[in-house]
């Protein structure tokens, strides 16, 4: 069996029919009208027949028909594809008419102001709180021989209490390390050089053993219900005071004491003092003539 094909008068859809159909009724499967479809052309035809439309009259061999009516070529309709396009581009247009109240966006954030959020510095951990460790057989001993000092903030016990540097100065040839950091010290200790200048000091180790005559002499200073306290050595006490280089007024050190008292009283743990100079002398103004 051969085909051949035919248009619809009505919309033009294009149908295929068999050379046996022809003059056969048939429905429009775009438009849905009664087409009887051309007899079939001639085996050289170059050109697409066309069915002709059928009266409207009750048809009872429809159910035949419709059997028999061959899958057409479907095809879009023109008309619709331009409707739809014609609708996209007066959204469009209107989208960009309208685009400043539609879009509402907030005001943009500078660039400095986000690069200096995304790189400033984190604030630095908090530095744990020194701890003074109990006074026994490891960190007091009256022999420098196995003494350690440890690289840490001077902590100790003094006269029984848990001590920790807060401060520490230079001053008139005395090395003061205290808790508090203003007013008369209370709690604490000094060492006593004579009067030697903290550059006489700067760059020394400095170890005075139990068994040593005399030694410079070391103040302990505490407060208990009687008020504030202090003993005084310059025998008998074990120290190993090691000073670094003096800049811009600041003495370095770190420093290993233990004293001969009943409360086994120590320090140890390094330090920066800051330098007392003397206040210049007024000048003397010269004798009246």
């Amino acid at each position: 069996m051969s085909e051949f094909k035919f248009a619809c008068p009505v919309c033009g859809q294009h149908m295929m029919c068999d050379v046996s159909h022809g003059g056969q009724v048939m429905e429009c499967p775009t438009c849905f009208q009664k087409i009887a479809a051309p007899q079939a052309p001639a085996a050289d035809g170059k050109f697409i027949l066309t069915g002709t439309k059928v009266s409207e009259k009750k048809n009872f061999a429809r159910g035949f028909d419709a059997a028999i009516a061959p899958a057409a070529e479907k095809k879009f309709p023109a008309a619709i594809l331009i409707g739809v396009l014609v609708v996209v581009l007066a959204g469009g247009a209107a989208v960009f008419a309208f685009r400043d109240k539609i879009f509402k966006s907030a005001a943009p954030v500078p660039v400095k102001a986000v690069a200096a959020t995304n790189t400033a510095p984190k604030p630095p951990p908090p530095k744990p709180a020194p701890v003074a460790p109990p006074a026994n057989d490891t960190n007091w001993m009256l022999m420098l021989d196995d003494a350690v000092t440890p690289n840490s903030a001077v902590v100790g016990r003094i006269h029984g209490q848990d001590f920790i540097a807060e401060r520490a100065n230079f001053q008139n040839g005395t090395l003061t390390l205290r808790a508090g950091t203003r007013g008369p010290v209370e709690f604490g200790l000094q060492v006593n050089f004579s009067g030697a200048p903290p550059e006489a000091l700067a760059g020394k180790t400095i170890n005075v053993g139990a068994d040593t005559d005399k030694a410079a002499p070391v103040t302990l200073r505490w407060k208990d219900a009687s008020g504030v306290q202090k003993a005084a050595y310059d025998v008998g006490y074990a120290l190993r005071l090691e000073f670094g280089a003096l800049a811009k007024d600041r003495l370095p050190g770190k420093i290993y004491l233990c004293l001969p008292d009943a409360e086994k009283s120590y320090l140890m743990g390094k330090f920066t003092a800051g330098v007392i100079k003397p206040k210049p002398k007024p000048a003397t103004p010269p004798p009246a003539k």
